[in-house]
């Protein structure tokens, strides 16, 4: 580039920084932002929950719903009284997704590998599904499974209370998540094992002569 060249550049720069760098004046009133404090602001309402009782009104309340909840958890939805035997078997079987290596890189279990946890984890007890606020299922279950290690699953009722008056443990299925996997729709219900799969049986309950159904 020649010398008159980059002058004329040169001096067309600062021609344009000075036009920008033009003063307009003020066009209107500017007043400071002024935000309260968020901080501040929780800290006094904090205060005045103290103050009025409110935190601990609110702390009594929140542990009197979690006592309710623990002692009768909500119920799995969906699940009735079984009306007839229905029976099927449970694969539990899955594909390994992707390839599984040890801390040296090399392949301990490629993809889609299937894989059987009762080959290494057997069911060593019943599970028994049941309505603990049906009376029958439960005297059902009691008689059926005296003497063994079977786990009692409840859909509905409380837990704690059946601990206490049966005299052995009760677990809840919270969320269904087990009547869920195993496609259990009505109850009493078992899953055991036999073999390398697992057999669900859903059981209608016979009434005693002169019992309502």
């Amino acid at each position: 580039m020649c010398v008159t060249a980059l002058t004329l550049v040169l001096g067309g720069q600062i021609f344009a920084g000075q036009a920008v760098a033009r003063d307009y004046g003020q066009q209107g009133a500017v007043w400071p932002v002024i935000e309260p404090d968020l901080l501040q602001q929780i800290h006094a309402r904090l205060q005045h929950l103290e103050k009025t009782g409110e935190t601990a009104r609110l702390n009594e309340d929140l542990k009197r719903r979690t006592i309710a909840r623990v002692k009768r958890p909500a119920p799995v939805a969906g699940i009735v009284p079984a009306s007839v035997m229905r029976r099927w078997n449970f694969d539990p079987t899955i594909a390994v997704e992707a390839d599984i290596r040890d801390d040296k890189g090399r392949v301990i279990m490629a993809r889609g590998t299937r894989v059987n946890p009762l080959d290494t984890v057997p069911l060593r007890a019943p599970l028994v599904f049941l309505d603990g606020d049906d009376e029958r299922q439960v005297d059902w279950a009691a008689r059926r499974y005296a003497g063994t290690t079977a786990k009692f699953i409840l859909v509905n009722g409380a837990p704690l209370d059946l601990m206490k008056a049966r005299q052995r443990r009760f677990y809840f299925d919270q969320g269904g998540k087990l009547v869920e996997r195993f496609g259990i729709r009505a109850v009493p219900a078992t899953v055991e094992q036999q073999g390398r799969v697992l057999l669900v049986t859903e059981q209608a309950i016979r009434p005693k002569p002169g019992q309502q159904p």
